[in-house]
């Protein structure tokens, strides 16, 4: 079986002491791809050395996270742009709008999140959205661009089924990670009813480790541990959740072998 893990931070320092030992745990474990998000200006050296190094296996996106939407943005969103018209890049994220920590910059975060959608269309390249705490406000601006061929992941999905419908009706997928496992999480009951071609796996690591290793460092090769859930949840083949995922996030991303 093969995976790919849509949205890991492996160029964090939290990978610094073993990162070669992560990447062939992933690949020993059937990952044979990872999908690196940027986070603002000074993640980039670090995330696109990973592919460097690990060519075909680490893929870099280009984006600014909506935690660092702060007073310079417009200054951050120029290095994203200078990026995109000079790097090779599977998409733009990780982007969205964060309303956990603090809603200071909230006009801010829509300006840069609607800006980044244009660039997604203007370079025909999928987002990853970012969305905790602003699933109205983020598909408020996804609604000026209704029916304008925009497409990504909703990465670390924690809404309800109808929120799912409405994401997936706009033809996005729904990031699935390490949350499904969590005791209070709503999405069993949103990957019971939503079909495996909605979904792409993802860890979010060094975050949101899926239990049993919840409390320790998340990695990509717990994620046959996601497939083997959705599996028990949807009570279809865990080839088949592999397969799907897998060849859902290659059409999405273009990376196929």
């Amino acid at each position: 079986m093969r995976f790919i893990d849509t949205h890991s931070h492996l160029y964090l320092p939290e990978f610094d002491n073993d990162r070669r030992d992560a990447v062939q745990r992933a690949i020993d474990s059937g990952v044979n791809k990872i999908l690196l998000p940027n986070i603002d200006s000074s993640s980039i050296q670090a995330m696109n050395q990973m592919t460097t190094e690990y060519p075909g296996i680490c893929h870099s996106m280009i984006g600014l996270h909506p935690t660092s939407v702060k007073e310079d943005y417009k200054k951050e969103l120029e290095i994203v742009e200078r990026e995109l018209r000079s790097g090779t890049y599977c998409a733009i994220g990780e982007i969205g709008i964060d309303l956990y920590w603090d809603k200071t910059f909230l006009p801010q975060q829509k300006k840069a999140l609607r800006i980044q959608f244009e660039w997604s269309l203007a370079y025909n390249l999928p987002v990853v959205i970012h969305a905790r705490n602003s699933f109205a406000e983020i598909l408020s601006v996804l609604e000026i661009f209704k029916g304008k061929g925009l497409k990504g992941i909703f990465h670390a999905f924690s809404g309800d089924v109808e929120t799912a419908k409405a994401v997936t009706s706009q033809g996005f997928l729904l990031g699935v990670g390490g949350m499904i496992t969590y005791k209070n999480s709503l999405l069993p009951k949103v990957i019971k009813e939503m079909p495996v071609e909605c979904l792409v796996l993802e860890t979010d690591s060094p975050y949101l480790s899926p239990v049993p290793y919840r409390g320790k460092r998340n990695e990509s090769s717990y994620i046959p541990v996601i497939a083997q859930v959705i599996h028990d949840i949807k009570n279809i083949p865990l080839e088949e959740v592999a397969s799907v995922t897998t060849n859902n996030a290659e059409r999405l991303f273009r990376i196929s072998d």
